[in-house]
């Protein structure tokens, strides 16, 4: 299903829907970022998508990461609490999702990189290659703080 990202942007749709979403800060022994670059959208982006019945929100992260980038993690914390109601997600069967996501920190303990059918290129990114990078904001500021906020939980 392909996707568009609207960010204070006031011709974009109005939300019909929100969800719980989770996504994934970790970083290799040397420094860099796992990244996939997204089959609905081909952007950049860390891992994550939507908590599902029955998990938890740290069940919900493990579960992304592995689906997506083929990594096994620990969640260690959290980065941020993001719900900005001047971000929406517009789906391409007519849902129009408000944002609300938690980033979370973790660190990988296994597995291989492998795509997904939500992942088309699954890399390690140095920190200095994000600037060169095709993201959407929302996913510059997570990176943002995860590399530079490492006390306390950014929150929207």
């Amino acid at each position: 299903m392909a996707r568009v990202d609207y960010l204070n942007d006031p011709n974009a749709p109005k939300a019909n829907s929100i969800a719980v979403a989770v996504s994934v800060f970790i970083q290799d022994d040397d420094g860099r970022i796992l990244m996939i670059r997204r089959t609905d959208n081909d952007l950049y982006s860390i891992p994550g998508g939507q908590l599902e019945l029955g998990e938890t929100l740290s069940q919900a992260a493990v579960r992304e990461v592995r689906e997506e980038t083929g990594i096994e993690c620990e969640v260690t914390g959290v980065i941020g609490l993001y719900s900005n109601p001047n971000h929406v997600i517009a789906y391409d069967d007519g849902e129009v999702r408000q944002e609300f996501s938690i980033c979370f920190r973790a660190n990988c303990v296994g597995g291989a990189l492998r795509t997904s059918n939500e992942s088309k290129e699954v890399v390690w990114v140095a920190p200095s290659r994000i600037d060169y990078m095709n993201l959407h904001p929302s996913t510059k500021l997570r990176l943002d703080h995860a590399l530079t906020c490492r006390n306390g939980v950014y929150f929207s």
